[in-house]
């Protein structure tokens, strides 16, 4: 089984004040899909300012959708160039069976 992380990194162009106000945005737009419930189970995601990093679980759906709402925010926002992604596949562990 493989997890799906996506790691966004930022330019010193992007304000990090805005691109976590995105994210609140994109989370939102989540929210309206799968419901607060979900989003809350599903919607793995980290956040840090310092480090001008973001980092999205898209293991599940609700985490897939956040991914894709949250790039496509940022594209229109603060443009392409703005911003790296990039797509960490590693592997998850699978319980043994008892």
């Amino acid at each position: 089984m493989l997890s799906n992380v996506y790691r966004y990194e930022f330019t010193g162009s992007a304000s990090m004040v805005d691109v976590e106000a995105t994210l609140m945005l994109a989370l939102t737009a989540v929210e309206n899909l799968h419901g607060a419930t979900q989003v809350r189970l599903d919607a793995e995601h980290a956040f840090d300012p310092v480090l001008r990093v973001c980092v999205v679980n898209a293991a599940t759906q609700v985490g897939r959708d956040l991914n894709k709402l949250f790039a496509g925010f940022l594209a229109r926002e603060f443009g392409a160039e703005a911003f790296r992604v990039t797509r960490i596949v590693t592997p998850q562990a699978v319980p043994a069976a008892t």
